[in-house]
């Protein structure tokens, strides 16, 4: 079993993998997955979900969903609309260990290229900023949870840690198309980072 402490300072656990955004066309299997829409110099789109590849008249396209209708369209076995987006127009997150924090925090560090989307770095949850509603991710004994959200900010919990409350992300979702809270948990916070 890996150690999530070795090699890190003050006994902190490894942080997640960054998400490297990458063409979709790229992609053997692109059903669920999380992507961004757009175009090179104009912005992009983000918190998306894909199904698989069409071709249609010799292109092909991407059936791009919001992903609250992603997981309702899974849960509730239904179907929904999804517009078909050119393919070279859908870029698609991946973990990747290669990739390395910038390491200096001032503004011309930040800047970056507009011909396709950036790197995303998590952020230890508690220097994250506001975290309701938020993706995060817990580090378990060196594996990575994804797909979970904020329900509430950093608090006390009932054993007196610093923790957030947390809930599956089709749960989050759920939430919103029945109107009834689910159950979340609470997470020690040195165990979670903002996506």
């Amino acid at each position: 079993m890996p150690d999530p402490f070795a090699d890190q300072p003050d006994w902190a656990p490894r942080p997640p993998r960054p998400l490297a955004l990458v063409p979709a066309v790229t992609e053997p299997q692109l059903h669920g997955r999380r992507v961004l829409i757009g175009l090179p110099g104009t912005g992009w789109r983000g918190e998306l979900r894909s199904d698989d590849k069409i071709v249609q008249n010799s292109r092909t396209y991407v059936p791009v969903l919001p992903e609250q209708e992603w997981y309702r369209a899974e849960a509730e076995q239904v179907e929904v609309f999804a517009p078909l987006v050119p393919i070279d127009r859908v870029w698609v997150e991946r973990p990747d260990e290669t990739q390395t924090a910038p390491t200096r925090d001032d503004v011309l560090s930040r800047l970056v290229s507009l011909d396709a989307p950036t790197t995303r770095f998590p952020t230890p949850a508690v220097d994250a900023g506001p975290l309701t509603g938020r993706r995060l991710v817990q580090m378990k004994d060196g594996q990575e949870r994804r797909d979970l959200r904020a329900v509430t900010e950093l608090h006390t919990g009932t054993d007196g840690d610093i923790v957030i409350r947390a809930m599956p992300e089709v749960d989050w979702y759920r939430w919103i198309w029945t109107g009834r809270p689910p159950e979340s948990v609470e997470i020690p916070v040195h165990l979670v980072w903002a996506e």
